[in-house]
């Protein structure tokens, strides 16, 4: 095992609450949508049974983010080990999304709390993937909530889990798996077929961190003053509503913390996509409670790094 491994996954961690994702710094994530846009195509034009060509595009993106970053970190060594421990915090970093996430979901909400509704629908409208141009204040709320709910897991746990387990190479690895689900994991005529391995490939690399963060969740609740038991009874009860196998244990864990209720109809392309209510709904949702949610989040993480940290310390 890499000993240096824990101090990397350590300083990646407050780099990225101290820096977030700027702009200015190339993110391998854009390198990666690049060259799934060009698979595709390429692909496409193959003619290749779709199905097939969603196994190779899938394989092809994931293999090769492990393999290029696992040769660029020995190729980094082997001039310098503070080079090559340098690169892999780096790129850890990279993987992670804990401020990026806090920052614009708490945009969402000072627009809300300014009355400037419709920045606010445009400004959850790069967050979420469903319509939100008719959406009301409580809308707004719901879906930037439930986006960080989600993204617990897809930016922070997941990524925390696989830097843990195999270092730079398997965590970026991992935001390829989740980069291709974004871009072609959808279930409409175009990428039912293309994109389903990418689909199913994520629900499983999502599956013993979601649960992971359901098993944080409560501790996380008690730790930021919230209802720990609620938390609880929530992801018992609601947990496994939501049609994907991951999602409705992070959305129901922080919907019982903050005693509100998420789910409901969504509409995607102005068609309706009703989801599973999830949450007791002892008091409204409120501008108030986004905030609240990224606490948690923040929490959460914190605490799926202070387990991974005694895990390496074990494995030692």
């Amino acid at each position: 095992m890499d000993t240096a491994l824990p101090l990397s996954i350590l300083l990646a961690y407050l780099l990225d609450l101290l820096l977030g994702d700027p702009r200015w710094l190339p993110h391998p994530v854009r390198g990666i949508g690049w060259a799934i846009r060009q698979l595709e195509a390429l692909l496409r034009a193959s003619r290749l049974n779709e199905r097939l060509a969603g196994v190779l595009l899938t394989v092809t993106v994931v293999g090769g983010a492990y393999v290029l970053t696992w040769g660029l970190l020995r190729w980094a060594e082997v001039v310098h080990p503070a080079l090559g421990f340098a690169l892999s915090t780096l790129l850890i970093y990279t993987s992670l999304a804990a401020k990026s996430l806090c920052q614009e979901s708490m945009r969402v909400a000072r627009l809300l709390e300014n009355g400037a509704l419709e920045e606010g629908r445009r400004q959850v409208g790069g967050l979420v993937g469903r319509d939100t141009q008719a959406l009301d204040e409580r809308e707004v709320t719901r879906a930037t909530i439930e986006t960080v709910a989600e993204n617990l897991v897809d930016g922070v746990i997941s990524p925390l889990f696989y830097a843990f387990l195999g270092g730079a190479p398997l965590a970026l690895a991992y935001k390829a798996v989740n980069t291709l689900d974004s871009m072609v994991g959808y279930k409409n005529p175009r990428y039912l077929r293309l994109g389903w391995a990418s689909a199913r490939l994520d629900d499983l690399a999502n599956y013993l961190p979601a649960r992971l963060a359901a098993g944080l969740l409560p501790l996380a609740a008690l730790l930021c003053r919230q209802d720990m038991r609620g938390c609880w009874a929530a992801i018992r009860r609601d947990g496994r509503k939501n049609p994907s196998p991951n999602s409705g244990l992070s959305e129901a864990g922080v919907a019982g913390a903050l005693g509100i209720q998420l789910g409901g109809v969504n509409y995607y392309g102005g068609a309706p996509s009703p989801k599973p209510l999830i949450g007791p709904r002892r008091k409204p949702l409120e501008v108030g409670d986004i905030g609240k949610a990224n606490r948690l989040m923040l929490a959460t993480s914190l605490l799926g790094l202070l387990l991974g940290e005694l895990f390496l310390g074990w494995m030692e």
